[in-house]
């Protein structure tokens, strides 16, 4: 019987699908809502799964904050068992130019890092306790980790935000830096709920490597080719995984009862890790959540 209800957001594909997948399977007291930009996709996400029963499509598309606060009235609307838990999941990387959200925000930022803080922020009166809020990151705002990528540069959440003209693009850089917000937010977001007073624990996830998944959408033709048919093979090496395995690890941190009592963790799979240096920094943390916060107010008055 279905007595909580979790989101995730983009469970069409990849890590998202294969959380809810594991979900499903290991504990049937959960309803899930698959949180996606594209509801034709997210029926096919359904239909694949096998539980209809227990599985909702809805439209969400991180990069409007307009879509974010329409996903919550309607998610109150409708009659679904009470929210225990929201899976922060979607993510997306840009590497050929600029881009940006309908509020103007440089899209990478504006997708994996302020779409969730909206999302978060709009539904947290709602979240049934005890609850869980899980943020997936990367290991790529590690700089002390050998990941391939860019080091990230947060300088501050404004100019992250709204990049000058004169910047170069990064997109690889723009990426890991945002990864790097992720960690930041759920700290703070911890901290602000009384470290596990309020009944609500906040953990972040690194999934790995994960070769094969939409995250190279934007590659080149010869780079999305490797990451299909080139990548998977270093699955032999640690911290490269499939989406199933990582799916798996991830609802694993919206599910155990072991893990009643963890907050303001990060995990690499199944362990617990010290995340990055730059990522246990107050001072960014409090710039982050300032800005977003004057992000979701300017959005509000302009509608």
């Amino acid at each position: 019987m279905n007595t909580r209800t979790a989101i995730i957001t983009g469970a069409n594909a990849g890590l998202g699908l294969e959380c809810a997948r594991a979900l499903l399977a290991e504990d049937p007291s959960w309803h899930l809502v698959l949180a996606v930009r594209d509801v034709g996709r997210g029926a096919d996400a359904v239909a694949a799964l096998g539980r209809p029963d227990r599985c909702t499509v809805a439209e969400l598309d991180l990069a409007s904050l307009q879509s974010v606060r329409a996903f919550a009235e309607n998610l109150r609307a409708a009659a679904l068992p009470p929210l225990h838990a929201i899976v922060c999941n979607a993510g997306l990387q840009v590497v050929s130019g600029t881009e940006y959200t309908a509020e103007g925000v440089e899209m990478t930022f504006g997708v994996n890092h302020l779409g969730h803080f909206a999302l978060v922020q709009a539904l947290l009166d709602d979240l049934a306790r005890p609850a869980r809020i899980v943020v997936v990151s990367s290991g790529t705002h590690d700089p002390a980790k050998v990941t391939g990528m860019p080091s990230p540069n947060y300088t501050t959440a404004e100019q992250l935000a709204h990049p000058g003209e004169s910047e170069a693009p990064d997109g690889r850089r723009r990426y890991t830096t945002s990864k790097l917000c992720n960690v930041l937010f759920a700290y703070e977001l911890d901290r602000r709920l009384g470290s596990g007073a309020d009944g609500v624990t906040v953990n972040t996830f690194d999934p790995g490597l994960m070769p094969g998944t939409g995250l190279a959408r934007d590659y080149s033709s010869a780079g999305r080719w490797m990451w299909r048919y080139l990548f998977p093979v270093l699955r032999v090496l640690p911290n490269v995984n499939s989406t199933r395995n990582s799916g798996a690890r991830l609802a694993r941190l919206v599910r155990d009862p072991a893990l009643d009592a963890v907050t303001a963790a990060y995990f690499e799979g199944k362990r617990a890790i010290p995340s990055s240096q730059d990522s246990y920094d107050r001072e960014k943390a409090l710039d982050l959540w300032a800005t977003s916060e004057q992000l979701l107010m300017q959005a509000s008055r302009d509608r």
